[in-house]
């Protein structure tokens, strides 16, 4: 009952409140650029935390300077603040995974987000009552075929490892009091940087094929959705715990190379990347690409969200339009 006032509390202090300022962890990076966007489209003021001034950072947005390495952050971004979304942390798949790339990786996410907690610990001056962290379906690792709930236990590897380290830094926030909602986020589709552009390139110029076996599960969401669901949680307050974030339709990986071909009105004529290559070429970062992971999103749907691209195909015509 104890919780439940403080959730009504809360509900009615953010609903209520004349000041919507949310703080933003990289928000320089694709989807926090497109967040701090809508979110000032829609009337929040919006801080980023960044390592050094953007000349092209939308002149709305004012940012405050931190440096992870070196345990550094401006308090003063936090002042009336109501929410901190954080999304910083290492990009996992563009380096190989040496010894001291993974305890980069790692400490990125680790570190970044108990560098938030302590400034909140000290500032004297904020309304912060929510953390909306990225978390990644990485979590659950290769699992074949199986439907993946938020309830599914933590898989196996670097991927787990590192997603099991992040998620428990971010539970920190309990002992602030703090509200914290965790988003286990796919694939995110988007033609500005990611995934998807070297995946399409080849399909676009004829060569398409599937990677390994073809048969491996891709929990894929268009950067919309990905976007409109941190919003959702920031103006849901009943939001709370961990969630998956992807379309509700997963394809696998001969589903989404055929979608591409369709798109672009190519041929898939090529056999398959057979799984040895990509092992020899990548190592133990092709587990990103071979690995199966099938996430399920009805928690997020039972709590009223609403997907604008639940399948490949309409994602698709819209980012190629």
């Amino acid at each position: 009952m104890h919780f439940a006032n403080n959730c009504l509390k809360i509900a009615i202090f953010e609903t209520n409140m004349t000041n919507k300022t949310i703080v933003v962890s990289g928000g320089t990076g694709l989807i926090g650029q497109r967040l701090c966007k809508t979110l000032l489209d829609k009337g929040y003021e919006v801080r980023i935390l960044s390592r050094q001034l953007n000349p092209s950072m939308d002149k709305r947005m004012r940012s405050f300077t931190w440096d992870v390495a070196k345990n550094e952050l401006d308090e003063r971004c936090f002042e009336e603040a109501v929410a901190v979304i954080h999304l910083a942390g290492e990009a996992i798949v563009d380096k190989a995974w040496t010894p001291t790339r993974k305890k980069a990786i790692i400490d990125s996410r680790t570190n970044s987000v108990r560098l938030i907690y302590t400034a909140l610990k000290n500032s004297h001056n904020t309304s912060v009552k929510t953390v909306i962290s990225a978390a990644a379906i990485g979590f659950y690792s290769d699992r074949g075929d199986e439907i993946l709930t938020e309830n599914s236990p933590a898989g196996e590897g670097f991927l787990a490892e590192s997603c099991i380290a992040w998620e428990h830094a971010i539970d920190e926030a309990e002992a602030l009091g703090l509200r914290i909602v965790k988003f286990r986020t796919g694939i995110v589709l988007d033609l500005a940087g990611g995934a998807l552009p070297p995946m399409a390139l080849p399909v676009k110029f004829g060569f398409g094929a599937n990677l390994g076996s073809g048969k491996q599960w891709i929990s894929w969401i268009h950067w919309e959705d990905v976007v409109n669901m941190y919003v959702f949680a920031v103006e849901h307050t009943n939001l709370q715990g961990t969630y998956n974030m992807a379309a509700p339709e997963p394809i696998t990986n001969s589903t989404f190379t055929q979608a591409l071909a369709k798109q672009f009105k190519r041929p898939l004529w090529l056999p398959g990347v057979p799984s040895i290559l990509l092992k020899a070429v990548l190592g133990e970062r092709s587990a990103a690409i071979l690995g199966s992971t099938r996430v399920a999103v009805s928690k997020i749907q039972d709590a009223g969200f609403k997907f604008n691209f639940s399948n490949i195909s309409s994602a698709l015509k819209n980012l190629y339009a």
